[in-house]
């Protein structure tokens, strides 16, 4: 999956989002890396380069981001939540061995039994283990 953008200031803006270094380094972490991280995940990657930064904050930007539209919030498993800056419609894939979360692209489906329903949010989710994890068990 191709996601890029290129001036994330701008972005922030167009989308009515202050954009903070602290917010833009965020957003820059989500569409560098794409590996669907936490809150965790990404404070423990920028808290070195932003010393101030909090926990708090990483969640409060995201929480932000969610409302805005450009992030989406990924719930695989029950205990988990991460973050993914791909919008478009795509689903998961958790590798049980490695945990790794991948996208993978889907077609939009048509579901007949909810013709005239509106539609805000949709999932698909797989978890299994993925090509690497089995190339490692062999």
């Amino acid at each position: 999956m191709n996601f890029k953008i290129n001036n994330i200031e701008d972005y922030l803006k167009s989308n009515d989002i202050k954009p903070s270094y602290q917010r833009i380094k965020i957003f820059e972490y989500l569409i560098k890396y794409k590996n669907h991280p936490t809150v965790d995940m990404i404070y423990k990657e920028l808290v070195g380069e932003i010393p101030t930064l909090s926990k708090t904050t990483v969640y409060n930007t995201l929480k932000l981001f969610v409302e805005k539209n450009i992030v989406i919030v990924i719930n695989i498993e029950d205990n988990e939540t991460r973050y993914d800056a791909d919008t478009s419609f795509h689903g998961h894939f958790k590798c049980r061995k490695c945990k790794r979360v991948y996208d993978f692209r889907l077609e939009m489906p048509h579901i007949k039994d909810l013709e005239g329903f509106d539609i805000d949010e949709y999932h698909f989710y797989l978890k299994g283990v993925c090509k690497s994890c089995k190339i490692q068990q062999n």
